[in-house]
């Protein structure tokens, strides 16, 4: 019974750190998926109760995350942009050299 006591626990601590998590923001992590998977990520966060949503990509997805704000901005009138930040990540490629890639954080509220 002991074992199971500490999984408890230890769920009822997970539990609280994404709780926690949560509260810090929502994502929204564009990639290689057709754009209108990501704009109903979006509205499902907003209709949990979302107040500020963070849409994320890098390189080639900027255009998609770009589409997925346009496309949310237009249909609802409540959504509004509150800040647009770009930067460059540096990743690994298969063969361990260093590669620049541009990033992009669009940050909405409702």
């Amino acid at each position: 019974m002991a074992v199971k006591k500490e999984t408890k626990e230890e769920t009822k601590k997970e539990t609280k750190e994404k709780a926690s998590k949560q509260e810090e923001g929502y994502f929204v992590y564009v990639g290689k998926k057709g754009v209108m998977a990501y704009v109903l990520a979006v509205d499902t966060q907003f209709s949990e109760g979302a107040k500020k949503i963070s849409i994320k990509a890098r390189g080639k997805s900027i255009s998609r995350a770009v589409d997925v704000f346009e496309i949310v901005r237009n249909k609802s009138s409540e959504i509004k942009l509150e800040a647009i930040n770009t930067s460059t990540e540096e990743v690994e490629t298969d063969e361990g050299r260093p590669l620049k890639v541009s990033a992009i954080e669009i940050i909405i509220k409702k």
